[in-house]
C-alpha cells in the first residue's frame, strides 16, 4: 500500500515536470523506478509505456478539439512507427539490462545537452526554435523539394510535408527507441517532423503527442504478453503521471520554466551518470 502510494506520488512528480517542459513523464519514470524502487530495467520500461499511453490519451482529445494536431500525417507516420515499436519490443527482451541501461544513459545525456543549448540560446536573445519553424514552413510552401500527390495532402494550410521517405525511416527509428527505452518516441518524432519534414513546431508537438500513445500501445502489447508489465506497479504509477501531467498543463503559464529547465538539466545529468554506472556495474 505504502509502496503504491509512493509510486503514485513519484509518478505525479515525473508527469508534472514532463508536462511543464514538454518532454512527457516517460523519460523520468524509467530511472525513477530503476534507481529509486529497484525495479528491473525491462519491467520499468513496460510500466513507462503504460504511463505514456495514459498521458497521450488525455492529451490527444485536447489537441484534436483545438485542431492543432495533423491527424492525417500522424496516422500515416504511425504505421511505420508502430512497426518499429513491435520490432523493438521483441529486440528489447534479447538485450541485456546493461545494454539497455547504457542506451538510456545516452538518451538522458543527449536530452540534457539539447535543453542546455536551448537555454543558452534563449538567454542570448536568439530563438532557434522560432527560426526553424519559420524557415521550415517557408521552405515547405515555396521550396522545390516539396512532395506531390498523396504526400502533398498530408500538409496543412500554411505548410507542405518535405522529405517523406526520410520521415518513414525516422518514424521506424522512433518506434525502436520507444520500445527499447519506454519514452514514447516523441523525443525523435518532434525534431523529425519539425526540422526534417517542414512541419511547424506547434503542430509537430501536438501530432507527436497524438502518436506516442499508439506507439507505446504497440510496444506494451509485446511487453504484456512476455510478462514484462506488473499491473500492481503500472497502475499507481500511471495514475500519478496522469495527475501530474494534468496539473502541469494547467500551471504551465504560471511557472517560470527557466528555473525548472535548469533544475531538470541537473536531474537529467545526475540520472544519466547513475544509469551509466549501473550499465558498467
Amino acid at each position: 500500500m505504502i509502496a503504491g502510494l509512493l509510486m503514485a506520488v513519484s509518478g505525479a512528480g515525473a508527469g508534472l515536470f514532463g508536462s511543464l517542459l514538454g518532454l512527457g513523464g516517460g523519460i523520468l519514470i524509467v530511472p525513477l523506478l530503476t534507481l529509486g524502487f529497484g525495479l528491473p530495467l525491462r519491467e520499468a520500461v513496460g510500466v513507462s509505456l503504460v504511463s505514456v499511453i495514459v498521458t497521450s490519451s488525455a492529451a490527444a482529445g485536447v489537441y484534436l478539439e483545438r485542431h492543432v494536431a495533423n491527424l492525417r500525417l500522424g496516422m500515416t507516420l504511425e504505421l511505420f512507427t508502430a512497426t518499429g515499436a513491435l520490432v523493438g519490443g521483441l529486440v528489447a527482451f534479447a538485450l541485456p539490462d546493461r545494454v539497455l541501461a547504457g542506451l538510456f544513459a545516452l538518451l538522458l545525456a543527449y536530452t540534457a545537452v539539447i535543453m542546455l543549448r536551448r537555454s543558452l540560446s534563449r538567454s542570448s536573445g536568439s530563438s532557434p526554435e522560432a527560426s526553424s519553424i519559420d524557415g521550415a514552413a517557408g521552405a515547405a510552401v515555396a521550396g522545390p523539394t516539396a512532395e506531390v500527390g498523396f504526400v502533398a495532402s498530408l500538409g496543412g494550410p500554411t505548410y507542405r510535408v518535405l522529405r517523406f521517405p526520410f520521415g518513414i525511416v525516422g518514424s521506424i527509428f522512433a518506434g525502436l527507441v520507444s520500445a527499447l527505452l519506454g519514452v514514447g518516441g516523441g523525443i525523435v518524432k518532434v525534431p523529425l517532423m519539425n526540422l526534417a519534414m517542414g512541419v511547424p513546431l506547434r503542430v509537430a508537438t501536438a501530432t507527436s503527442n497524438l502518436m506516442i500513445g499508439i506507439t507505446a500501445s504497440a510496444s506494451a502489447i509485446v511487453y504484456f504478453l512476455r510478462g514484462g508489465i506488473d499491473p500492481y506497479i503500472a497502475a499507481p504509477t500511471a495514475i500519478g503521471v496522469f495527475i501530474g501531467a494534468t496539473a502541469g498543463s494547467r500551471l504551465a503559464h504560471r511557472v517560470d520554466v527557466r528555473v525548472l529547465r535548469v533544475l531538470f538539466i541537473v536531474v537529467l545529468a545526475y540520472t544519466a551518470w547513475e544509469m551509466f554506472t549501473k550499465a558498467l556495474s
